[in-house]
């Protein structure tokens, strides 16, 4: 009598398990990464319900401790000109600064800046959040 088995085992490995795994992960550290704002620096702006449609090149961060950035970059008050007009002179096209301040920076510090941008002849573009 001749028995055989009818079911052969297969040594191989299946991976397409794992691929869909992976790029799962894949899709939702992208996601994720594009949700984290490109700005380290806390600040906790005011709200209104205005958008604006220009994008910024230059990014001016002033958090309540008074500690000023420029693109990410902390720099001293006293500096704020040069290297404004340092990196306004990297952009082509529309110059234009977004301005970052946060609620509890005295009207006064704004005001500097914004004194700065209108000597330069520069856009300002003034930041808050969605109401």
């Amino acid at each position: 009598m001749g028995l055989r088995s009818s079911h052969k085992v297969d040594a191989g490995f299946n991976m397409s398990s794992m691929t869909d795994l992976v790029f799962l992960l894949l899709i939702f550290f992208v996601i994720l990464s594009t949700m984290v704002s490109p700005y380290a620096l806390p600040v906790d702006l005011p709200t209104s319900a205005n958008k604006t449609k220009d994008k910024a090149k230059v990014a001016v961060r002033i958090d309540t401790e008074l500690h000023y950035s420029v693109n990410n970059q902390l720099i001293e008050p006293a500096q704020l000109e040069g290297v404004l007009t340092a990196e306004m002179a990297k952009t082509s096209g529309d110059q234009a600064i977004i301005l970052h301040v946060d609620q509890s920076v005295p009207t006064g510090v704004t005001v500097s800046v914004l004194d700065i941008c209108k000597r330069n002849k520069w856009k300002i573009i003034l930041a808050t959040k969605p109401s």
